[in-house]
């Protein structure tokens, strides 16, 4: 009890938690017995005996049946209300020692009036008690776990902690987070490898994730949202929606390419031709995510957070993209001409303003 109450004295004055709270019941006046095992053992009374005493005393235990004018009623063992009232009371409570002598229970036993819970609490079969709180404004879930293991390290030896429900399961995916967001990237990479049989147009088509990104963190900044899962959440769909327009450009003037026209013709051409979907597409998923970005009620929570990063990612990577995708396309392409002695990857060598008549 002393731990919790200092606790949550630390934690009011962290500006990174904020309603912070046990979980459960208010703590309530409740009586502490101890027991003295030595001396019980030196007199011959075992501890499951003292344990049997206050149980039924004070819980009662069920006996037997008995028939009563044709109804059969339970026999339950108890001690009298007035018998089991106050802490003075267990020097009038007798056990049987192995001797078959009569030990008054006040000699084992000292007590004293304490705070606490009115029920028993235990975590993995160790006695706990749950807290409860949340992040502070533009804090995420993540710092706050952060800060309450730091607030942890400032209590006595032997308090311990454990994580449970979702704090437990952010916990344990957090550190796969940065290997997800890999994997993700290079099986985007090998899919678009295998699309345009090239290792380095893939590139043009990666390069282009960041602008989308950058639109969708300014977003979440400026409303001071945290990264937690639903921010990230929306930042898998931005990269997907940002890949999408740099697909469209690339995919276009890898095409015409084939049909002989040069490199900065067919670039220029493709994003001539494909700016009207791009716009379109972008438009119409942007005034889709709008209702999410300005969400109220139930779960509000999460689909501003997604919404505001999408709806950030996806003015920006429309914006930027239609400009730096041609850019990084022409770049990747003229390097590997570099590396690869002047070659085409088509097999062509016209020259880059060239195109058919």
């Amino acid at each position: 009890m002393q731990a919790q109450g200092r606790f949550l004295q630390l934690a009011a004055q962290s500006p990174v938690l904020t309603n912070v709270r046990p979980n459960g019941l208010e703590d309530r006046p409740r009586y502490h017995l101890d027991v003295d095992q030595e001396k019980a053992q030196a007199l011959g009374v075992p501890l499951s005996r003292i344990n049997d005493l206050l149980s039924v005393t004070w819980g009662s235990q069920y006996v037997n049946d008995f028939l009563n004018n044709g109804r059969i009623k339970r026999v339950f063992l108890q001690g009298e209300a007035n018998a089991r009232m106050l802490p003075g009371d267990f020097e009038d409570w007798y056990l049987r020692n192995d001797n078959g002598g009569m030990t008054p229970l006040g000699e084992l036993t000292s007590g004293e009036w304490t705070f606490g819970s009115p029920r028993l609490e235990r975590f993995n079969g160790t006695p706990s008690r749950q807290l409860q709180g949340e992040p502070a404004p533009g804090y995420s879930t993540g710092e706050a776990m952060t800060e309450v293991e730091r607030l942890l390290q400032q209590l006595p030896q032997g308090i311990g902690h454990a994580w449970s429900g979702l704090s437990y399961q952010e916990r344990q995916s957090g550190a796969q987070t940065t290997l997800l967001y890999g994997v993700s990237v290079i099986v985007v990479f090998l899919a678009l490898a295998a699309l345009y049989e090239s290792w380095t147009i893939p590139v043009s088509v990666m390069l282009a994730v960041p602008l989308g990104v950058l639109g969708a963190v300014l977003a979440a900044l400026v409303r001071g949202l945290p990264n937690d899962v639903f921010f990230q959440v929306g930042i898998l769909t931005t990269v997907g929606l940002t890949a999408k327009n740099a697909i469209l450009i690339v995919e276009f003037a890898r095409a015409l390419e084939n049909q002989g026209y040069g490199l900065v013709a067919s670039t220029v051409e493709a994003a001539r031709v494909r700016l009207r979907p791009i716009l379109m597409t972008s438009l119409a998923f942007t005034m889709g995510v709008i209702p999410l970005a300005f969400a109220s009620g139930a779960g509000a929570a999460s689909r501003i957070a997604i919404g505001t990063a999408v709806l950030g990612g996806m003015i920006s990577a429309t914006l930027l993209a239609i400009f730096f995708i041609p850019l990084f396309y022409v770049i990747v392409r003229r390097i590997t001409d570099l590396l690869g002695g002047g070659r085409r990857h088509g097999g062509e060598t016209t020259q880059d303003d060239e195109t058919p008549a």
